[in-house]
């Protein structure tokens, strides 16, 4: 009987030490595990139909509540305009009377030539290099599911944040945004939000260094208009509407190398100088086989798509226009469309929208500084070559940097076979981290002085 107990209080024993290990065994997954989890949410975030012109915001928004209600964060559908909603999720930071911190992105893509692609654009493919494959995954739904990740990593860790960190997933982004952001910004919603910094997207980078932008182009589109007599095909004569067209192409053409040079040259980045890139040309007069032959039209427009920096002038832009481009005296008429409400080089007080790259700006250097403690390398602030919603932000006067953690990776948004190194991917997660750590932990100088006193 004795043997027969010391036998049970073993076995006892052995359950006592063993079951908790082997529980555990099976409820933490090992760390390969939860790469393979944080993979499969990015690429079920990446197979949803988000592109223009008819993007699923429905399937796109219970998508990102899910992942919100499985962080705890608080969250809220705005729709300034219906079936265009807007999603906001907050992480409440322990001091409320600190302004809070903004990460925006958009859920929306644009469209794809399935047939160009090697993987199918919603399909998330992931190759034997660990690359993926899909609309979306650098522009910009990979950055969308970093903040996200980063979030659950850090609450996991313990981590609790001083100031309130938000995220919005907001729609539109690739149609201008001005059924998003822009009715976002100005809103009583964003007022009550009291953000003192908002960060939004950026682009990959070829090299090792991160890419940081602290202003954007403002986006000019200019359709030229010309006329003239029509006439037989064979007959060569003056200012007929295709010759004058022609005309000014070719101006345009030699004003575009000129900025283009400066930037193979190396002495302006790609955001610096006035892009133009002719984008339509429409001329002919239609037959039931095509066009007529035999007949010179007489009228002919071409569309260019020009990307303005906001330290060029731009009033010189448009007297060019007036006098060299498109000319009355050639019989020549334009039209630009400026994304209207999106035209302006300056925010609300007049001021350029530039963001602050040096210790004037702390949120700038705090950022260098977390890239640099994620062992991510930064290089020369930029402007954006394109236009973002992050431009709403600054016109309304805040401080916005453009950024998303993608280096050693071909620049690829828009085009085919968009893809994102999944190893790059979970490395932005960490940058990420570090980035909410540093932005939600800052107290301004004087200020924690206040609390101690307060304290």
């Amino acid at each position: 009987m004795e043997k027969l107990c010391n036998l049970n209080h073993l076995l006892l024993l052995f359950s006592l030490l063993v079951f908790p290990v082997l529980i555990n065994s099976k409820t933490t997954p090992t760390q390969d595990e939860q790469q393979s989890e944080i993979i499969t949410r990015f690429q079920e975030y990446l197979r949803i139909n988000t592109a223009q012109p008819f993007p699923d915001y429905e399937k796109s928004t219970q998508f990102i509540l899910t992942q919100a209600n499985s962080l705890s964060l608080e969250s809220q559908v705005i729709e300034f305009v219906k079936a265009k909603p807007l999603v906001i999720l907050k992480w409440p930071g322990s001091d409320p009377s600190l302004p809070s911190i903004l990460l925006n992105s958009h859920t929306d893509v644009v469209p794809s030539e399935h047939s160009k692609w090697v993987h199918p654009p919603l399909g998330a493919h992931i190759d034997e290099q660990g690359n993926i494959f899909a609309r979306g995954s650098q522009d910009m739904k990979c950055v969308g599911m970093q903040y996200l990740e980063a979030i659950r990593k850090l609450k996991s860790s313990g981590f609790h944040p001083k100031r309130s960190l938000y995220l919005s997933f907001v729609p539109d982004e690739e149609i201008g945004g001005h059924d998003g952001v822009e009715k976002l910004a100005h809103s009583d919603v964003f007022k009550s939000m009291n953000v003192d910094i908002v960060v939004d997207e950026g682009l990959a980078s070829p090299n090792e260094n991160y890419r940081l932008f602290y202003a954007e182009r403002t986006t000019w589109w200019l359709v030229i208009k010309s006329t003239g007599a029509p006439g037989h095909g064979a007959k060569l004569y003056d200012n007929s509407a295709l010759e004058n067209l022609f005309t000014s192409i070719e101006i345009i053409r030699r004003f575009r190398a000129s900025q283009f040079d400066l930037v193979k040259a190396g002495l302006k980045g790609e955001g610096d100088v006035i892009s133009v890139n002719m984008v339509s040309l429409k001329a002919g007069t239609p037959s039931p086989t095509g066009f007529v032959m035999n007949l010179q039209p007489s009228e002919a427009e071409a569309g260019f798509d020009i990307r303005v920096p906001p330290t060029a002038n731009a009033e010189s832009l448009e007297k060019r226009i007036a006098e060299e481009w498109a000319p009355a005296s050639r019989n020549m008429s334009f039209e630009v469309e400026q994304f209207k409400e999106k035209g302006t080089n300056v925010d609300y007080l007049g001021r350029p929208l530039i963001t602050a790259t040096d210790s004037s700006n702390p949120w700038w250097t705090l950022l260098e500084e977390a890239i640099k403690k994620a062992n991510g390398k930064v290089g020369k602030p930029e402007i954006f070559p394109a236009s973002t919603d992050v431009y709403y932000f600054r016109q309304v006067g805040l401080p916005a940097i453009g950024f998303s953690p993608m280096a050693n990776t071909p620049i690829l948004l828009h085009d085919h076979n968009e893809f994102l190194n999944q190893a790059e991917y979970l490395k932005g997660i960490d940058v990420y981290m570090s980035i909410i750590k540093a932005y939600t932990s800052y107290i301004p100088p004087g200020r924690e002085n206040l609390q101690r006193d307060e304290l």
